[in-house]
């Protein structure tokens, strides 16, 4: 316990480190009284004083004991914000008591560092988060778009996936979020795709044609799984927008079905035949075979290609095409089989996009059926058929 007599004279001590000393405990002093008014007042004109003090030191310890405090007085810590470097970015970080009103006019002219700063105060607005990402500094961006706590309008997260789309770690932070718009994580996707594609240690390990293959499954795995969530939480304009950019075509259909992205399907659907979406979906469920091609004709798709489809979706009433690999892999084979059966061999022009979909998907899925038959094979071997390895082999990649 500090008496008055020795307080005072801490306060006028050519020492800055008793000065501090003195202005740390007037500032708690001011937080925890519960006297008198007069005395409260008396530690309010201390404050002051020790606001005017030459010294770095004792202003920031002042600061120190105000922090976190949200009966710090406004005035007070208002003036810490213009204070140097150390005390601003501090108050400004920190300092419950500051309002929007008194960030957003620092963002527009302060240095990296104060923006940071106020990237990291534990609530963020959206308004000052748009303010923050405005000054495209790019740590400054990167540290707001990994707080899940922050919101963003979805404009703003549009642009950034435009315009930010080519560096890996914001695009990551991007993709975690989930308030990003289907459209924007869609971009992203794609922006993924291509620097896949331009790593020399992806080209180096995988054939051309193969690589080609497994990135355009992953492009339609992730344009149809979007739409996929999309439509299950009640929006259309994803499938819209995609059909008015004419990115819908036999190929995204069929991958759409084949996966078990249903919804994306009808929305799709609901679109291009300009019908309510719950009675594409009634039809889908149920529907016979000439409701599914009259729906079809109205979606504007060739005869061949609503004949495939129906025939698809006989098959997807009765598996579980979003889960059942082998399901997948079993579908896909027998409209495979049944197209070359018909055709003789002879694939007409308005079916060679969905067959050659159809092949490529064969070979696809029968790969990954095939792993999961010999892994579940491995588990489930006797213990006298198992090899034990003892070094794993350095292959070069094939």
């Amino acid at each position: 316990m500090i008496g008055y007599d020795e307080f005072i004279s801490l306060s006028q001590s050519p020492d800055s480190g008793e000065r501090g000393m003195a202005a740390h405990l007037a500032a708690l002093a001011y937080l925890r009284h519960d006297g008198p008014a007069d005395e409260h007042a008396a530690l309010y004109a201390a404050l002051f004083g020790f606001l005017e003090d030459r010294s770095v030191k004792v202003r920031a310890s002042m600061a120190y004991g105000l922090l976190h405090a949200r009966e710090a007085p406004r005035p007070i810590m208002l003036a810490l914000l213009h204070d140097s470097a150390v005390i601003a970015r501090a108050v400004l970080q920190y300092s419950p008591v500051l309002v929007d009103a008194d960030i957003l006019p620092l963002v527009a002219r302060v240095d990296e560092a104060m923006l940071l700063c106020a990237a990291q105060r534990a609530q963020v607005s959206a308004r000052v988060a748009e303010a923050l990402v405005g000054r495209r500094v790019r740590s400054v961006t990167l540290k707001l778009l990994r707080r899940g706590d922050v919101a963003f309008g979805p404009q703003t997260l549009r642009r950034l996936a435009s315009e930010e789309g080519e560096d890996a770690e914001l695009r990551g932070a991007l993709l975690q979020r989930a308030d990003l718009p289907a459209d924007a994580r869609l971009l992203l996707v794609n922006s993924a795709v291509t620097a896949l594609r331009g790593a020399r240690v992806v080209a180096g390990a995988i054939a051309p044609e193969r690589l080609e293959r497994l990135l355009r499954d992953a492009c339609d795995t992730a344009l149809t799984g979007i739409g996929e969530r999309e439509a299950a939480d009640g929006g259309s304009a994803y499938a819209a927008g995609l059909v008015a950019g004419d990115a819908v075509n036999t190929r995204v259909l069929l991958h759409a079905m084949v996966n078990g992205h249903v919804l994306f399907f009808a929305a799709c659907c609901a679109t291009l035949a300009e019908m309510p979406g719950h009675k594409v979906l009634t039809i889908l469920e149920g529907g016979s075979r000439a409701a599914l091609n009259a729906l079809f004709a109205r979606c504007g798709l060739a005869e061949g290609v609503r004949n495939l489809l129906a025939r698809l979706i006989g098959h997807a009433r009765s598996v579980d095409l979003a889960d059942d690999i082998a399901a997948r892999h079993y579908v896909v084979t027998a409209l495979t089989e049944e197209l070359i059966g018909e055709h003789e061999g002879d694939i007409p022009d308005d079916l060679a996009e969905a067959f050659a979909y159809l092949s490529e998907q064969n070979v696809l899925l029968a790969r990954r059926a095939a792993r999961g038959v010999m892994s579940a094979f491995a588990g489930e071997a006797p213990e006298d058929l198992r090899i034990d390895v003892e070094e794993r082999l350095a292959l070069p990649a094939a």
